[in-house]
């Protein structure tokens, strides 16, 4: 691969659909990354393997059969099925280990494009958590508001029947003699 081919821009919305949520976590298949570098997957695993003290279990994980099998289901993808195992997931942090890993032009351009992504994803993540807790203390704020909006209502309508009432009491016809002033 020349120089010129190893600086051709992957759009962003590219890596982007390559970014899967297993496990809780944000992951990049080894197939869709060895893609990406512009390698055979086999390569790209056999690198991996030699190198897997770099690889700890929250940097890469192979997926179980079920985790495949879904993923399989909701992605159409016709070199899935001449795999023999189950694909590798590998972690943001995976991810930049294999810049360590992977030496070619292309690799290290592809590669800081991920982990571009993965930090600005991190960003939105944040702010929609920041936005999330902003509005969870409205409405916490919204239904104290609302209890006391409830008990003024229920105070005005215990004040109406009061007054109710009182008026009632005074439209009452009085039961009895009454006194006139013009007999004296």
């Amino acid at each position: 691969m020349t120089k010129e081919e190893a600086n051709i821009p992957i759009p962003d919305e590219v890596i982007t659909s390559k970014i899967y949520l297993i496990r809780g976590k944000n992951v990049m298949l080894d197939q869709d990354l060895a893609e990406l570098y512009d390698v055979e997957t086999k390569r790209l695993n056999e690198q991996v393997k030699r190198n897997l003290n770099r690889f700890p279990d929250d940097f890469m994980f192979q997926l179980n059969n079920e985790e495949f099998n879904n993923l399989r289901s909701q992605i159409a993808t016709a070199n899935w099925e001449k795999r023999r195992t189950n694909p590798y997931a590998f972690t943001e942090h995976g991810v930049l280990m294999l810049s360590s890993v992977l030496n070619s032009d292309r690799a290290i351009n592809v590669n800081i494009r991920i982990i571009r992504i993965f930090s600005r994803m991190r960003e939105i993540l944040s702010t929609h958590k920041d936005i999330l807790f902003q509005l969870d203390q409205i409405q916490q704020q919204l239904s104290e508001h609302d209890s006391s909006i409830l008990l003024i209502f229920e105070y005005i309508k215990q004040l109406e029947q009061e007054k109710g009432q009182l008026a009632e009491q005074q439209n009452r016809r009085k039961i009895g003699f009454g006194r006139s002033d013009n007999n004296i």
